[in-house]
């Protein structure tokens, strides 16, 4: 009985163990709706490897470099004021791969219309933190 104790108790910490060596996706999250918010595209793809894009009206890109993904978020962004954004949700959907959904509420540039987009994130756990892969705007 000893020796079921033990392994249980080893069962258990080891995820504790494990989410403790990175940061949160959670984390992740929250640096991502701040660089949108302030449309900091840099900042957003920076430790990107490759990453997807794909943006309302546009085909999907192919797998770009973290510089040219940077241009191409840029350029989507200064379309818009930005309102307000929010973490909507922030979930590791199977080991190592987390999903994020920010909502952002805008406004087009000379305008007072306040518009509503979805932004899908996909993250994959890299070395010792969460890296984005894939970019969608939705709305």
């Amino acid at each position: 009985m000893p020796h079921f104790l033990m392994l249980v108790a080893a069962l258990l910490a080891a995820p504790v163990a494990s989410a403790a060596q990175g940061p949160a996706l959670t984390q992740a999250a929250e640096e991502a709706r701040a660089a949108w918010f302030e449309h900091d595209a840099r900042g957003l793809v920076a430790d990107a490897p490759r990453l997807l894009v794909q943006l309302p009206g546009a085909d999907p890109s192919i797998a770009l470099g973290p510089a040219q993904a940077a241009a191409l978020l840029a350029d989507f962004m200064v379309q818009g004021q930005e309102v307000e954004t929010v973490v909507r949700a922030a979930k590791e959907v199977e080991p190592g791969r987390g999903y994020v959904e920010l909502q952002r509420r805008y406004r087009i540039a000379g305008t007072q219309d306040v518009r509503v987009q979805s932004l899908l994130l996909s993250y994959r756990l890299l070395g010792t933190g969460w890296r984005l892969v894939e970019l969608r705007v939705v709305g």
